[in-house]
């Protein structure tokens, strides 16, 4: 499956099929043990990432890739930066338009559409968090390699590591009928990658979160 058809996918899902379910997760409303174990491990990879970047990004422009109900967009704009919100699911946007704080919105512009997109312009920072899980090897170094060059600090990024369990869920979900499939996370090795790369961007292993039903792993990237 090449890029477009795989973010054509992704924005079914999240625009159609699980958008109340993912409104739902990103709240604070009660869920189930499992979905809680990945609200947890979700809001865990947040603080981590967010972590990385300066306490005051007065004056610094962040791109939230892939920015969902916006949770990652309103931390950000506390820290004083302007945040390009971009996410292929105008549904979702909508949700976190509404979930914004109203002095916020002058520091967040949402934008739906590809979060890699040329037209968003240069950045001080990226943050992808679980919006690059999707993609096999070429459209991962090539979307890396995109963001990378409009950045002047860092891109951070997170992917689905490659383990027993993730695999064996990879494997099932190519089993499935095309027309019944969710996206299906691509597990990678930060090794796989840094040879992908081979020296173009340093990559910086931050760790991995692993939480119930949740698991992703937090990189760091620059040129």
């Amino acid at each position: 499956m090449n890029y477009d058809q795989t973010l054509s996918r992704v924005e079914t899902y999240f625009d159609k099929t699980a958008l109340k379910t993912w409104e739902r997760l990103t709240s604070t409303a009660p869920v189930s043990r499992i979905r809680q174990s990945v609200r947890d491990g979700r809001n865990q990879m947040r603080t981590k990432l967010i972590s990385q970047l300066p306490k005051d990004l007065s004056g610094a422009r962040v791109l939230d890739a892939g920015c969902g109900t916006g949770q990652l967009s309103e931390e950000l704009a506390l820290r004083g930066c302007q945040v390009v919100a971009a996410d292929i699911s105008p549904s979702l946007l909508n949700v976190a338009r509404s979930r914004i704080p109203d002095h916020l919105h002058q520091n967040i512009e949402f934008i739906a559409g590809d979060m890699v997109s040329s037209e968003l312009g240069k950045f001080d920072y990226v943050i992808a968090m679980d919006s690059l899980i999707y993609y096999r090897r070429n459209d991962l170094r090539a979307l890396l390699l995109e963001l990378s060059s409009r950045v002047s600090e860092s891109v951070y990024f997170t992917l689905a590591p490659k383990t027993m369990l993730l695999m064996l869920m990879w494997y099932i979900g190519k089993l499935a009928p095309k027309g019944d499939r969710s996206p299906v996370m691509v597990p990678h090795s930060l090794k796989s990658i840094e040879r992908e790369f081979n020296g173009k961007l340093e990559l910086s292993d931050l760790g991995i979160i692993n939480c119930g039903f949740y698991i992703s792993h937090a990189i760091g990237c620059r040129k």
